[in-house]
């Protein structure tokens, strides 16, 4: 700390006025936010390798020159065990899109536009950032080459495979992996490979635009390794839509600064390189989980498997490795690892999380108009109670209303002397109503209807829906009604549902779940 104070002063001519320590990323490097008397901040950085800092300055230089984003080396010790670097600030691309990942890969359309953006900005830094670069300065190899693929095969050999008591050929699983790395290194490349590019590796500015970090064990490789990478992470559980949108953004840029292989080879290649990351990741996750018995790293697994498994789906010839194939099936079918079936985790913001046009048109009926109340967000639901006597609740919002529920067939708890001056909101009410059982089949069938509705609104961006619930005076049942469907999409869908028994003059609102960030 006391030799980073000293390159600090060095470098700013004045002593900082105040030092925080970041939490570490995965290298064993020691970050610190350091603060002037004027508000300025920048990144210092303590590492533990000098030929790790020297292959980052160094990289770092060269991107800066042809003005790539990414943080600008200030300062760096002599030893080279210390550097000073601008400060991008604290948000990560991991943290902005976490809403999106913890609701199992329902990414809203402002999550979907930052990862287009990351993708997008990609073969910039792989191919202009290759341009003139020095590969001898990379560390700790300067090429990705056969030795590179067989070793990570064989640390899923060892750290993974053999730990799951899996019989297999030692002899035919070499002769595999060498055929597999023979085809990873075949065509020649000059680009830039990140080799650790990963959401929480790219920064975000105050626009959303994305900046890169920690590319100091990049390497002369190609180009798909990074996009296997970035798009196959288990944990992010892009859905197979997005990924193939992002796929396109990745290949469409790349377009500006080389010439593109066709559709079906770029695919094809990809999906190798998409085995050898699922592979390299599994490794990762046995050393860590089956070895080490760290709880995270066993839990990811089945998420690697389910890869795995697409993969295993894919054509012979696009994956022409019979015997590592069948070995992978075997795993692949262990109960161990069998496939977890979730429960649909909706958006809790009421924004959309679909495109405006969400309906496939058949190429006869043309273009449809695009709505205008589409993506304002976010939703707003409205539920009221009243009495049929005075009439239906006018919609505030203008758009004409919305459901209209009769609930004047269910038995009646107001024609019982107990219940006259109760409402719905009232235990004794509540289990008259729930005991004799006649509104809580009604609701089902509401609580379907509602539902489907809802999300619609949601993927759509809309900003108002309304529910009403009549009965003969707007007291019991409907009141019950009212408050049961409320409580219902506010616990399911996290939206903001305001909730007005008219009649009774009282009104609740449910504020939205906040979105993780």
């Amino acid at each position: 700390m006391q030799q980073l104070v000293k390159l600090y002063q060095q470098w700013a001519g004045t002593e900082p006025a105040h030092i925080e320590q970041l939490a570490g990323a995965g290298s064993n490097r020691q970050y610190y936010r350091i603060t002037a008397a004027d508000g300025a901040t920048v990144i210092g950085v303590v590492g533990t390798s000098r030929e790790e800092n020297h292959a980052f300055v160094y990289l770092d230089r060269h991107f800066v020159h042809h003005k790539l984003p990414v943080p600008a080396v200030l300062a760096v010790s002599d030893d080279e065990m210390r550097y000073l670097q601008t400060d991008l600030g604290s948000t990560s691309l991991f943290d902005a899109i976490r809403g999106g990942r913890e609701a199992g890969g329902r990414y809203d359309l402002a999550e979907q536009t930052l990862l287009k953006r990351t993708i997008r900005a990609l073969p910039d830094l792989q191919i202009r950032g290759a341009n003139d670069l020095d590969w001898n300065q990379c560390y700790p190899q300067p090429v990705f080459d056969e030795d590179n693929v067989l070793f990570d095969l064989n640390y899923f050999k060892y750290d993974f495979l053999k730990l799951t008591g899996l019989d297999f050929h030692e002899m035919k699983l070499e002769a595999s992996f060498r055929r597999f790395a023979k085809d990873l290194t075949s065509e020649p490349s000059e680009s830039f490979m990140y080799r650790d590019f990963q959401a929480r590796n790219v920064m975000l500015d105050t626009e959303g635009n994305p900046f890169f970090i920690d590319f100091q064990g990049g390497r002369k490789g190609p180009y798909y390794y990074d996009l296997a990478s970035f798009l196959w992470q288990a944990s992010a559980r892009y859905s197979y839509k997005l990924r193939r949108e992002l796929v396109a953004e990745y290949y469409n840029s790349l377009k500006q600064y080389v010439e593109v292989p066709s559709v079906r080879h770029f695919a094809g290649r990809l999906s190798l390189f998409v085995l050898f990351r699922t592979l390299q990741v599994l490794g990762a996750y046995g050393f860590r989980g089956l070895y080490e018995r760290k709880q995270h790293f066993i839990d990811s697994i089945p998420m690697a498997m389910d890869n795995l498994r697409d993969l295993l789906s894919l054509s012979e010839d696009m994956l022409p490795y019979p015997y590592l194939r069948e070995v992978l099936a075997r795993l692949a079918d262990m109960p161990r690892f069998a496939h977890r079936e979730e429960p649909t985790r909706l958006r809790g913001d009421g924004y959309k999380t679909t495109e405006h046009n969400i309906y496939p048109a058949h190429p006869q009926d043309g273009p449809a108009t695009f709505s205008k109340y589409d993506g304002k967000g976010p939703l707003v639901v409205r539920v009221y109670s009243f009495s049929y006597r005075k009439g239906i609740p006018e919609d505030p919002s203008g758009n004409g209303g919305g459901y209209v529920f009769d609930c004047r067939s269910t038995h009646n708890p107001g024609r019982y002397e107990p219940y006259k001056k109760l409402t719905g909101l009232d235990e004794p009410v509540i289990r008259f109503l729930e005991d004799d059982g006649e509104i809580l089949d009604f609701l089902t069938h509401v609580y379907a209807l509602a539902d489907k509705h809802v999300e619609r609104y949601v993927q759509r961006g809309f900003t108002s829906l309304m529910f009403c619930f009549g009965c003969t005076g707007g007291q019991h049942r409907s009141v019950y009604s009212a408050q049961h469907l409320a409580e219902h999409i506010h616990e399911k869908f996290g939206v903001e549902v305001r909730v007005c028994h008219r009649e009774q003059g009282i009104e609740q609102t449910f504020s939205a779940k906040k979105k993780e960030s």
